[in-house]
């Protein structure tokens, strides 16, 4: 609820030639002033934003519109980071993750053609998505252990021995050796994916191979079934995305991307079952 009464108190209306103003902030202002001439102004103020941001904060169609911007900001936050994802592959990368970007569109179309419902359309639409995001993050897996050498193993040695050598002095505060022992955690997952390395490849490969013949699946069934119906997508993965050492330099990106789009289908839930309630 104080999300929504932020959004009351900040509400913009467009007053020429001024453009967008908050005019519910301005007015607070305007009572605030005139309280110093008169003290009357200040409850009179208090009473009028009151009633105003309580009568926008609870009304149901200005919660619909705040949870619907705040969707948007979430949706364009995660695909610039994805943008920026796609930019970090190689083109071969590239090539291949739009070949099956618009193999995953071409069943949308397909299904949007035989007047599939809007349920159906967008429950498809999620499913593809998410297909074509466990994708990338298998192509940005990828690239980090193609473009690494064995010398980047041995600096992650070095630095393990450093670490373990430091955690011997007991002068170090309780919090630094946390500190150091989680980050030699950490040193010691990647270590042991660099030593892995072939196999990490070979199982990203195969899991490649998967997703795509996934998707041709789906585009043959989408052309040849008379009625259109919701996609059920479950891929058991050979790689272990959740690893995020996997990703290199680019761990932090996929984790944020990640949570983003955790928090949308958590946004859309709530959605959901706030129209069930209501409804």
């Amino acid at each position: 609820m104080r999300r929504y009464l932020k959004e009351a108190f900040m509400v913009r209306v467009h007053v020429p030639p001024f453009g967008h103003v908050p005019v519910n902030a301005v007015a607070a202002a305007g009572f605030a002033i005139l309280g110093f001439v008169n003290p009357g102004f200040w409850l009179l103020g208090a009473a009028v934003e009151a009633a105003v941001l309580s009568g926008l904060a609870f009304n149901e169609r200005f919660q619909n519109l705040v949870d619907g911007l705040d969707g948007a900001s979430i949706a364009i936050d995660a695909e610039g980071k994805r943008h920026e994802l796609v930019e970090r592959l190689p083109p071969a990368s590239r090539v291949r993750l739009d070949a099956v970007a618009a193999k995953c569109a071409r069943v949308l179309q397909v299904y949007g053609a035989a007047q599939a419902d809007a349920f159906v359309l967008g429950t498809n639409r999620e499913a593809l998505r998410n297909l074509e995001w466990i994708y990338l993050k298998l192509l940005v897996a990828e690239a980090n252990l193609l473009g690494h050498a064995g010398e980047d193993e041995q600096a992650l040695a070095r630095r393990i021995g450093e670490l373990e050598a430091d955690l011997l002095d007991p002068s170090d505060s309780g919090a630094l050796r946390q500190s150091k022992t989680s980050t030699l955690d950490i040193l010691k997952k990647r270590l042991a994916l660099w030593r892995r390395r072939e196999q990490s490849l070979d199982e990203i490969q195969s899991d490649l191979t998967r997703v795509e013949a996934q998707v041709d699946l789906l585009l043959e069934n989408a052309t040849l079934e008379g009625r259109p119906r919701a996609i059920d997508l479950e891929i058991d993965l050979a790689t272990e995305l959740a690893g995020a050492a996997v990703f290199g330099d680019a761990e932090m990106v996929v984790t944020e991307v990640d949570d983003v789009l955790a928090a949308h289908r958590r946004a859309a839930q709530a959605a959901a079952q706030k129209g069930g309630q209501s409804g």
